[in-house]
């Protein structure tokens, strides 16, 4: 590079800077620039980039960018058209007509259909696809393709969350009609509609998607999304200090204490967003431990949910109290979480009939300690020192608690799956419709569904049925507020907390607008000015 050129560079990055410092509504329009790489820093590998079967969040997000689904939520929380072009809701919200986009292309250049859609749905409702999400779509008494661009799908019955079900990712029916959703090679190298196309999976290593120059709602500006796989969290954030990540989750100390530095506030922007979403002890209620309400209660009060949010969140979040979180509509304030009360612990297991009978300090019934294994996930310390509070309080009151920390692809296919676990820290990230039929109702048990606990209540069950039945938001809260009280009631969680997300980006990336929605709903809208590329640049330099 000449001097000339040097100097040039240099201004405009000293523009630049000046720039993005004026307040926003005082900046001059800047025109996009395309190119650069951002790389994303994530505990967890995915485990299936099939959207139907993936149930975790880490295979969720590249889904996310490969696939899309008939509606998606705008920034405000609305459904908007994403591969549909537009709806009408007709019959009393029996049938909803489809009319698709005719500009969608999947990947390899096929083009898109209602066929996918139709191929889809069968899918989603095929006892053999070992899915989470087909009691959404059992309620479609059929699904009619019109033409190639328009379908009807038409409902047993009233049902809410229907329009909002149609997120669900569409499937290409010419690559996977003959395949075997449990073996196919499209898992690891999936071919979507989205902004971005598979390149390469390096398993626990990374992911590398890139641009979908055809994009139907106009190219991304980034050219390649770069998910890397750092399953330690203090390595995770050696590589934020090196600019090996450009974009991840903080801890709250981190958060609080490790990036008040000169370093950080010059190259990183940090968010703090309510999460909507929560950290829970579930257990399995198949273990005869835990069988009795009683003990399952006793555990709450001997577990001080507090003493986990200042110490493990630093204040970063709030205590839960049942299935759905203060932001959501469904939830019921009236239901008051459990104090910490060793005593009253000691007295509802002494009631079940667990008791120290041999006064060796450890809680026995019928020749047995009453010991039991907490498992999570390996690369989260916040969950990992929750474990280890739990474990002190309850060796309190004479119960003997081990941890399991599993490398997260592990964890749910060998444990959480296969019901392989006494206890699991985990946490749900939650949709925005309340209906969470799939997590609570007793017909969601099978492998790979979300109720793995085994919970049942049927007056849960009815009133799960009966919510997803009436459009009208007052009656609905009714049932879930109900249903709120009553999951509470019957403990089959200790509910823990609701963290707040603590997101941090280098500060290269541009047009990031935090929405109700959170940040990355316009991701492909996020881009970085030519002089602060730094992916671009180095491959330049080869």
């Amino acid at each position: 590079m000449s001097k000339k050129d040097f100097c040039k560079s240099l201004f405009l990055v000293f523009l630049f800077f000046i720039l993005i410092s004026l307040p926003s509504e005082a900046r001059p329009e800047i025109k996009p620039d395309y190119g650069d790489s951002i790389v994303v820093g994530s505990i967890g590998d995915a485990r299936t980039l099939i959207p139907i079967i993936a149930s975790d969040s880490a295979s969720a997000e590249i889904c996310s960018l490969v696939f899309n689904g008939l509606v998606k939520y705008d920034k405000d929380i609305n459904l908007v058209p994403d591969l549909a072009e537009s709806w009408q809701i007709l019959d009393n919200g029996l049938t909803i007509l489809f009319k698709l986009k005719k500009n969608v292309r999947w990947h390899d250049g096929v083009k898109f259909s209602a066929k996918d859609v139709e191929f889809t749905f069968k899918k989603l409702i095929d006892p053999n696809t070992k899915t989470p999400y087909s009691g959404d779509f059992e309620k479609v008494k059929n699904l009619e393709v019109i033409d190639d661009y328009t379908l009807k799908v038409s409902y047993i019955e009233p049902f809410a969350p229907g329009l909002a079900s149609w997120g669900m990712p569409i499937m290409p029916e010419h690559l996977l009609k003959n395949e075997d959703f449990n073996k196919t090679q499209f898992s690891r190298k999936p071919v979507g509609t989205g902004p971005y196309k598979f390149k390469l999976w390096n398993t626990q290593e990374k992911i590398i998607l890139e641009a979908n120059d055809d994009y139907f709602e106009g190219r991304p500006y980034i050219d390649r999304y770069i998910y890397r796989v750092i399953p330690d969290q203090a390595t995770l954030f050696l590589e934020i200090q090196v600019e090996g990540v450009d974009f991840t989750g903080l801890s709250p100390f981190q958060d609080q204490y490790q990036t008040n530095t000169k370093f950080f506030k010059k190259s990183f922007n940090k968010y703090r967003i309510p999460s909507f979403g929560f950290t829970y002890l579930g257990f399995n209620l198949k273990n005869p431990f835990f069988i009795d309400s009683r003990v399952r209660k006793a555990l709450d009060y001997a577990i001080d949910k507090q003493e986990i949010i200042r110490g493990v969140l630093l204040g970063l979040g709030k205590e839960c109290t049942g299935p759905f979180i203060p932001d959501s509509w469904a939830y019921n304030p009236k239901v008051l979480p459990h104090s910490y009360n060793p005593g009253k612990a000691r007295e509802l297991l002494k009631e079940s009939g667990w008791q120290d009978t041999n006064n060796d300090g450890w809680l026995d019934k019928d020749s047995k300690i009453f010991e039991f294994t907490i498992i999570t996930n390996q690369g989260n310390d916040e969950r990992k020192t929750a474990a280890e509070i739990i474990q002190k309080r309850l060796k309190e009151i004479g119960i003997r608690v081990k941890i399991k920390v599993i490398e997260w692809s592990a964890f749910i296919s060998e444990f959480i799956d296969k019901r392989r676990f006494d206890a699991c820290l985990l946490g749900w990230s939650l949709s925005r419709d309340p209906d969470n039929f799939d997590i609570w109702h007793s017909s969601k048990t099978r492998e790979g569904e979300f109720n793995f606990i085994s919970y049942k209540n049927p007056v849960v069950d009815a009133l799960l049925e009966t919510a997803r039945k009436t459009f009208n938001q007052e009656e609905r809260a009714k049932d879930y507020k109900k249903i709120h009280e009553l999951i509470y009631e019957d403990c089959p969680y200790v509910f823990l907390y609701v963290p707040d997300s603590l997101p941090i980006i280098n500060k290269r990336f541009l047009g990031i607008k935090p929405a109700p929605l959170g940040l990355t709903y316009d991701f492909i809208k996020w881009w970085v000015p030519r002089e602060m590329q730094k992916y671009n640049r180095i491959r330049l330099q080869k």
